[in-house]
Order: structure tokens, then C-alpha cells, then sequence
């Protein structure tokens, strides 16, 4: 059994659940006020179905925004940290830089998702869809709810390679290969 390996892999379970649980409810927060949509938690009381469908949309967004994040994050540090020991230092970067990309990637969904949505509502003149849903409408939530998961499916892999490039990752010669520990 490799202890190293199966405490990492613990880790970043602990981590999506923390990211799953707490950024994303964080960034979807962000999203309801950018798309002014009240106060979500009041609108959900009162049962707007049209509030309740565009904020499970959103949740969905940036899950999946936020799984790329995660995911990059993690590559990311398993290549740094190939071959090494586990360190309490190597344990505090992997901290920072992932919760800095998480943070980071909900920040840009959120905003993402917001101005495409406004785009959208913008190419759809006869109607105000945040307007309707704010009433309850549930056609316009359904629509807008999938034009917001359509854009977090394609901007993820856009979102994930500039995330990349916040990283310190190790430079390689054009033509060198690692070979796998």
C-alpha cells in the first residue's frame, strides 16, 4: 500500500468536497447578484419556480467550472511534485495554489456566466427573460438556465488553460520525457 498516495488522495476528496460544498454555493451567490435576481433564499421560500431552476442552472455552471479548476490543479501539482516526498511545505502550496484557482475560476465563472447571460437576454428582444423569471416564469428559466450550462461547458477548457498559466509549473526541454515514478 502506498500511504502517501491514498493520504493525497484523501486530501483531495476533502478538497472537492469543501470546493462542492462551500465555493460553489459562494460562487452562485456572486452569480444571483450579478443576474439581480433578489434575494435568492426569499424567492426560494416563497417558491419561485423560475428563481429555483436558474439557480440550480448556475450550480451546475460552475461545478462544472469549478471541476476543471480542480482538476488542472490537481495535474498541476502532481507533475510539481513527482517523485517527492510528502513535506508539510509542499502540503501548504498545494493549499494555496489550489484554493487561489478555485477562488479564482468561480470569480470568472460567475462572471462568465453573468455576461452571457446578459448577451443572450440582449439577442432576445421580445422578451425580458431575468424580468419573467423574477415572476416565476418557468419557460425562460429552463432556457437561460441551459444557455448558462452550455457556456460553462464551453468555456471550462478556456477557464483551465489560463488557470495553467498561473501555476509554477516545471519547465521542460521541448523534447524531454519524463519517465513515470
Amino acid at each position: 500500500m502506498n500511504v502517501a498516495l491514498f493520504l493525497i488522495g484523501l486530501g483531495k476528496i476533502f478538497f472537492g468536497i469543501l470546493v462542492g460544498a462551500l465555493g460553489v454555493w459562494l460562487g452562485s451567490r456572486v452569480l444571483g447578484r450579478l443576474l439581480r435576481l433578489g434575494e435568492i433564499d426569499e424567492e426560494l421560500a416563497k417558491g419561485n419556480a423560475g428563481v429555483a431552476i436558474i439557480s440550480a442552472a448556475g450550480l451546475l455552471s460552475l461545478g462544472l467550472l469549478a471541476q476543471h479548476a480542480v482538476s488542472a490543479t490537481f495535474a498541476a501539482m502532481d507533475l510539481m511534485y513527482r517523485g517527492q516526498k510528502l513535506a508539510p511545505v509542499m502540503l501548504g502550496k498545494f493549499a494555496f495554489y489550489g484554493l487561489a484557482h478555485v477562488a479564482l475560476s468561480l470569480a470568472v465563472g460567475a462572471a462568465a456566466l453573468a455576461v452571457g447571460t446578459f448577451l443572450f437576454v440582449r439577442l432576445t428582444r421580445g422578451v425580458d427573460e431575468l424580468a419573467e423569471i423574477r415572476k416565476g416564469n418557468l419557460a425562460p428559466a429552463l432556457v437561460l438556465g441551459a444557455v448558462m450550462v452550455v457556456i460553462a461547458l464551453v468555456a471550462a477548457p478556456g477557464l483551465e488553460t489560463a488557470l495553467d498559466g498561473l501555476l509554477p509549473l516545471p519547465e521542460l526541454a521541448r523534447d524531454e520525457v519524463m519517465a513515470p515514478s
